[in-house]
């Protein structure tokens, strides 16, 4: 399906990652003059760990998604349950099949090499110069560094607290959901004849196919008065490249003229997670144990919502002002004339009504007989006097003698909310309008229209889901970070490293919400989702320079500076490459066209804005983050070996002259 298809799109740009590495590291060692089996199983030992480390993060980021619950929880269950599948079949192969084909597969150094070889060349080794002589200055500006990464840190929260949130993208599906409603009193002769009217107007229009058309009460429409229509739009390609929107906008101008009726335009969507129908795609619900209270409301709360800017097409399933006749039977006239009331009631039914009075059986088919009045004479007040009730002597007594009657309204459907009675506000939005701003506004609007203590207001449907899902981004984010956290210091064995590795993820979320904000688009639940993954992906920066840099200050007893200025240049070329394949796996989303296209094209936006801005800010920032949580680090540990006491200490010495090359 769509999650599926996007989760393979995805993880073709980010499960190379692990391959990347191992062939760069096994190269680089051939380079260096080492045979190629010898190199194969020097480099997958070598950099096994970080493979390992990079992985087994990735799917720590997943983690909150699969325990996620709720409608969104479901929707993201499939996406994430792909990924993690891709992720550790990707990671076996990078740590067994990589090494073997770099074995016997990468030639040996001094060959014959090609014009496209030569071309990489000529691009990375001066890049990698420049790299080198910026690092120095950054490692020499130290404060300027962490200036910008606190900077960052900033406009990233400012960012996601002004980056307008909204639900899942609305995806142009080339199908419209078109609901219709006239005057409560409306007959149904009259309403299918305004309703074939639409569907005329409809059919004219050169973007349409088909249209399909139902009126009265049934599962589609609360009451006689509404009607539902499906219109089919033609191929993009058939109808002009004629946006859907603009067809919609198109339609409501030619609909205008049209008096008596009125009608609601809205395009289907493929994913719906509110479940609940409505003429408008969103709700706001009212609802209050006294009827009347509610009723009484109700005309104040439509006007304080309609006053509301970047809100559209305002109405609501109080369906008020029906035409009834109410009867009062005389149950003396009744007796006197013995007719029962229950004669009554089956006369009543008989002449405004429908039943069945027989089955006609053929040869080959059935076929019910209807009994059924003549639909003239079933208008007016006036018919009742045309009905009479057969007594139980057989004498027919007009209706009129044993009845009183008189004009009378009422809604044609009470609705409720749980066990009380309830009107639902449904309302679409402006373009360009997020689904947050507009229910922060009607929240303000009805705090300032002052709506009774007995009526409570809430979300429904499709914008109680985004309510549901917007409280939980920020808990998801920190449980995510938490969880890369709690596994990168279980594989380093340490509290601070983790902690610049974590770093270089400020930075991603910043390019994320820039992309977005770039690209005119909300914080929709697909582009939480690519934020997630940038947690994932981004920190393999991190995982490659500290791993490198903690290997040769244990190893080659190297300072902190100098390591981590190695490691920088060393895993320039990896880091390159994997940020190059992610940003390439993900680039064929942001400029997808066709169905379905909107609602993939957030994940690619804030995959490649993230990865752009993080490439550039971590090669900077990483390196001053090390240096400045080592410092500490070195400076904490003793305090803590000191105040563990003498034997501690003695251990901790003799623990540290075992580690060979280790300069206490």
């Amino acid at each position: 399906n769509n999650l599926t298809l996007m989760a393979f799109a995805v993880a073709v740009g980010f499960v190379v990652d692990d391959a990347i590495v191992m062939i760069e590291n096994v190269h680089r060692s051939i380079e260096a003059g080492v045979p190629p089996l010898k190199a194969a199983f020097a480099g997958a030992r070598q950099i096994g760990f970080t493979v390992f480390s990079i992985s087994l993060s990735l799917l720590a980021a997943f983690v909150p998604l699969l325990f996620m619950g709720g409608v969104f929880g479901r929707f993201l269950h499939e996406f994430s349950m792909t990924l993690v599948f891709a992720i550790v079949v990707s990671t076996v192969v990078s740590l067994t099949v990589t090494p073997m084909v770099c074995a016997y597969a990468i030639p040996a150094p001094g060959g014959p090499t090609g014009w496209l070889d030569r071309g990489v060349d000529a691009v990375l080794k001066p890049a990698v110069t420049f790299y080198g002589w910026s690092l120095d200055w950054a490692l020499r500006h130290r404060f300027a560094m962490l200036a910008v990464f606190f900077a960052t840190i900033a406009a990233t929260v400012w960012l996601f607290i002004a980056t307008p949130k909204g639900d899942i993208p609305q995806d142009d599906s080339g199908l419209l959901i078109i609901s219709t409603e006239a005057s409560p009193d409306v007959s149904f002769a009259e309403m299918s004849k305004l309703q074939g009217r639409v569907a005329d107007i409809m059919l004219a229009d050169p973007a349409v196919a088909n249209v399909s058309s139902t009126v009265g009460a049934s599962g589609f429409n609360a009451s006689l008065n509404q009607g539902r229509m499906f219109v089919a739009l033609k191929p993009l390609a058939m109808r002009g490249n004629i946006a859907t929107a603009d067809v919609i906008d198109a339609l409501r101008k030619k609909l205008r003229p049209v008096a008596g009726i009125t009608v609601t335009l809205n395009l289907s969507r493929d994913i719906r997670t509110g479940a609940r129908s409505s003429r408008s795609q969103y709700q706001y619900t009212l609802w209050d144990p006294n009827l009347t209270e509610l009723v009484a409301t109700l005309p104040k709360a439509m006007q304080a919502v309609a006053g509301v800017d970047g809100i559209a097409d305002v109405s609501t399933d109080r369906e008020q002002g029906g035409r009834q006749i109410d009867l009062s039977i005389d149950r003396d006239a009744a007796a006197r004339m013995s007719v029962p009331v229950a004669q009554i009631v089956g006369a009543l039914g008989d002449a405004f009504a429908q039943r069945q009075v027989s089955l006609f059986y053929s040869a080959r088919n059935q076929y019910p007989v209807i009994l059924e009045t003549d639909p003239a004479k079933q208008r007016t007040p006036s018919d009742l006097a045309r009905v009479f009730v057969q007594s139980s002597s057989g004498n027919q007594v007009p209706l009129s003698s044993l009845v009183t009657w008189g004009n009378g309204s009422a809604p044609l459907v009470v609705n409720h909310q749980g066990s009380f009675p309830a009107v639902t506000i449904t309302y679409n939005l402006k373009p360009g309008v997020s689904l947050e701003t507009a229910t922060r506004g009607i929240e303000q609007a009805l705090a300032r229209a002052g709506m009774p203590d007995g009526v409570h207001a809430e979300q429904a449907g499709d914008a109680r889901a985004f309510a549901d899902s917007a409280q939980s981004q920020q808990l998801l984010i920190v449980a995510a970070l938490l969880a890369v956290y709690i596994v990168l210091g279980v594989l380093y064995e340490s509290l601070i490293h983790p902690l610049t590795i974590i770093s270089t993820l400020p930075s991603a979320g910043l390019g994320a919400l820039l992309a977005l904000n770039l690209f005119g688009m909300d914080l929709t639940i697909i582009g939480f989702i690519g934020v997630i993954l940038l947690i994932g992906i981004v920190k393999k920066n991190g995982i490659m320079m500290v791993d490198f840099a903690l290997e040769a200050e244990r190893e080659r007893g190297l300072s902190g500076e100098k390591a981590i200025r190695e490691a920088c240049l060393e895993r320039f070329r990896p880091i390159l490459m994997t940020t190059l394949a992610a940003v390439l796996g993900a680039f064929p989303m942001v400029l997808a066209i066709g169905a379905g296209s909107e609602l993939r094209r957030p994940l690619g936006v804030t995959i490649v804005g993230g990865l752009l801005v993080s490439q550039v800010l971590t090669l900077y920032t990483t390196p001053v983050i090390y240096l400045l949580l080592d410092r500490l680090h070195r400076r904490w540990q003793p305090r803590a070996i000191q105040a563990a006491g003498p034997a501690h200490a003695a251990w901790s010495e003799g623990a540290r002259a075992e580690v060979p090359g280790l300069v206490p």
